[in-house]
């Protein structure tokens, strides 16, 4: 019977103590302390042989055995509303890349955005012994992050923020202020709001900073006009179906707080016979990789989504090496595109007059 053929043995640290004539706690420490004080049980000398020795034996730490030794997985636990979406599949992939250039390891679970579900899916990931946790999908009223810090868990939030937690974002509030400004810029005055879900604040602060900017210029926005939407083309299409609806005429300008709303309200108002950018202007906020490749292509508040994410990895970092952090917040980019073009005023006046 033919057997597999066995590769050379893994070099252990007692091989390389045993070939520098020296105890195994001590190549150990030198080759395994992450502070200055345990590397310090060494001289020089000594640490740069078990070093050399080291690299020239291919010696490679055994995970297991490390996790044991040190309490630590290297590995960092995410929590998403849904990585099917385009936003955050696009900072999870920075998470992921910046992990690895600092030799963690991560995995990723979906909470459908449901609080039952982020405590099940975060009681998870402690169970597996993760070295701490990045919450892309933190509720505005939501107890959990204030739980896991009375338990003493290190955690940073991407995407969204809650005050007083560490926090990777877009500077939204920025973000709706620019968006305000555009349209106006291009002499609408008149708009609808696709705001988003009222326990998020990527929403909130997008559709605040927006109503501010709009209320600075000279023009105070009704409430009927900011409707509250989920972040999907389905809840974008009913809340541009609502703005069609809306008592005194259609706005002439639209501003969704998420690409794919804005996109699924471009559908409802396409079926109802009017031309985006030439009957109304909309305009989205994140700049996926969507939104300059529709067939009217679509002006939307760019966010850094991926390093959105590589920060947030940074910042877990310093949360777990027990430093003090502060909020991260990444500036918004407008970029322009035939979705909100000027023609777009006149004509959704006549619409309002018809």
């Amino acid at each position: 019977m033919n057997r597999p053929r066995k590769g050379p043995a893994a070099v252990t640290l007692k091989d390389l103590a045993a070939e520098l004539g020296i105890h195994v706690s001590t190549v150990s420490r030198v080759l395994h302390s992450d502070t200055d004080e345990a590397r310090g049980a060494a001289s020089p000398e000594t640490a740069r042989r078990v070093r050399e020795l080291a690299e020239r034996r291919s010696y490679s730490p055994d995970p297991h055995a490390t996790s044991l030794r040190t309490r630590k997985t290297r590995s960092i636990g995410v929590i998403v509303p849904r990585l099917s979406d385009l936003v955050l599949a696009t900072m999870y992939e920075g998470v992921e890349e910046a992990a690895a250039e600092s030799d963690y390891s991560t995995f990723v679970m979906n909470s459908h955005d449901r609080l039952d579900e982020q405590r099940v899916k975060t009681e998870i990931m402690l169970k597996r012994r993760v070295d701490g946790l990045i919450l892309g999908d933190v509720h505005a009223d939501s107890a959990l992050v204030r739980d896991l810090a009375s338990r003493q868990v290190p955690f940073v939030l991407m995407n969204r923020r809650h005050p007083g937690f560490p926090s990777s974002t877009c500077d939204d509030t920025a973000g709706g202020r620019l968006a305000a400004d555009h349209l106006w810029s291009m002499g609408h005055r008149s708009v609808g709001i696709i705001a988003g879900e009222p326990y998020a604040s990527t929403g909130l602060d997008r559709t605040s900073g927006f109503v501010e900017r709009w209320r600075e210029l000279g023009v105070e926005i009704p409430q009927s006009h900011i409707l509250p939407s989920p972040f999907d083309t389905a809840g974008g299409r009913r809340g541009g179906e609502e703005i069609l609806r809306l008592g005194g005429g259609v706005p002439t300008s639209v501003f969704a707080v998420n690409d794919f709303a804005a996109i699924g309200a471009m559908g409802a108002f396409r079926a109802a016979g009017l031309t985006v950018g030439h009957d109304i202007a909309v305009v989205g906020f994140n700049d996926t990789s969507l939104a300059a490749q529709l067939p009217i292509p679509l002006t939307s508040v760019r966010s850094p989504m991926l390093e959105i994410g590589r920060a947030a990895v940074g910042l877990l970092h310093r949360v777990m090496a027990g430093e003090d952090v502060e909020a991260l917040r990444f500036q918004p980019e407008l970029a322009v595109r035939e979705s909100s073009a000027p023609g777009a005023v006149e004509s959704g006046r006549a619409l309002r007059a018809g």
